[in-house]
């Protein structure tokens, strides 16, 4: 089964194969598709595919979640600048907080990069300064608040499936959804999101039982929050042992005329995983995954040809990335215990 371009020999991705990868792809195309179509698009029997998943997600290595997505929550991302002998204790501390959903230990002279999750703009005030500025051992904050993102995690992919085993998940693919924001106040709706997050693939039986919903209203609901696009999927896998262990960040700053059509060419570069415009310093927050460091060097003049005129404010390496979208990591990436993403109020 073919894998993507330049991809490193099997001996070099431990413990994912490229049926592996095929499979995880096919959970990023159609999360929630019934394990025939599933197992149809990679080759194999339903039984088969479904056993596969098992064993990647018992071991770390890939895993299903979903969350909120905005204009239903508001999105900030925050660079901080603390003193050496106090990242690990804030590294902990912040990993621990469901408003944080992202965390990164990087190269930067701000050592943490942060995803945060808010309901308003006075909430993500609220918990940037008055909380998070008011850490032990914090000496900067910068925060840049999303307004539009043209891809995140749920939009990338592996590159592990030949066009034809698509072309068996195509007749699924999403359809263009109204945005109908939602203040999540409904308890019902709160347990269905934070049951599916933790495991995406949860049967409506499972998911009726966690919510205190009936099956058939899970059913009904489910639909209505993917039609409306107030919930994503995302099958994201462990970035180490897949094969891309160096994530790059960047913030670039664009002429506002070019601003949009910039961040839709980096979109469109296979190693981004993410490209959202911001207010803040620079105007565009881009985050890579690649083979090796040596590869920043041909990713960044890429960037640079995909936004012509636009300037690269700050670039970092990410050393360590303890917690990526609500669920915990180990130092290789493997993924651990989900948290739920609930927004700072």
């Amino acid at each position: 089964m073919p894998v993507s371009p330049g991809a490193p020999p099997e001996a070099a991705r431990p413990g994912l194969s490229a049926s592996d990868l095929a499979l995880v792809e096919a959970l990023q195309r159609d999360p929630r598709a019934p394990w025939t179509r599933i197992a149809a698009a990679v080759g194999t029997d339903a039984t088969t595919a479904a056993r596969r998943w098992e064993r990647l997600q018992t071991a770390g290595l890939a895993w299903l979640t979903a969350y909120c997505t905005p204009p239903t929550t508001t999105v900030g991302y925050v660079d901080l600048a603390c003193r050496p002998d106090a990242l690990s204790a804030l590294t902990h501390e912040l990993c621990g907080w469901p408003s944080v959903f992202s965390v990164e230990r990087t190269t930067s002279r701000f050592a943490l990069f942060l995803g945060l999750s808010a309901r308003d703009l006075d909430a993500l005030d609220a918990l940037v300064t008055g909380r998070i500025g008011a850490l032990p051992g914090v000496r900067e904050v910068r925060l840049a608040v999303a307004t539009r993102v043209y891809r995140e995690g749920s939009g990338w992919l592996v590159d592990a499936l030949a066009p034809e085993q698509r072309a068996v998940l195509d007749d699924t693919a999403v359809q263009a959804r109204l945005v109908v924001p939602q203040q999540w106040n409904d308890q019902g709706l709160r347990a269905l999101v934070e049951s599916l997050g933790e495991d995406g693939r949860r049967s409506y039986a499972v998911l009726a039982r966690d919510c205190g919903m009936s099956e058939s209203a899970v059913r009904r609901t489910l639909a209505r929050m993917l039609r409306n696009h107030e919930l994503d999927f995302r099958c994201d896998l462990a970035h180490v042992p897949a094969g891309w262990p160096v994530i790059a960040g960047y913030r670039l700053d664009a002429r506002a005329t070019e601003l949009d059509r910039a961040g839709t060419a980096i979109a469109q570069l296979p190693e981004t995983r993410l490209a959202a415009a911001v207010v803040g310093e620079g105007n565009l927050v881009v985050s890579a995954w690649l083979r090796v460091p040596a590869d920043c060097t041909a990713y960044e003049t890429r960037l640079v040809e995909a936004a012509p005129g636009a300037r690269v404010l700050d670039r970092a390496i990410t050393l360590r990335m303890p917690k990526r979208m609500g669920r915990l990591l180990s130092p290789h990436g493997l993924g651990g215990p989900h948290q739920a993403i609930i927004p700072a109020r």
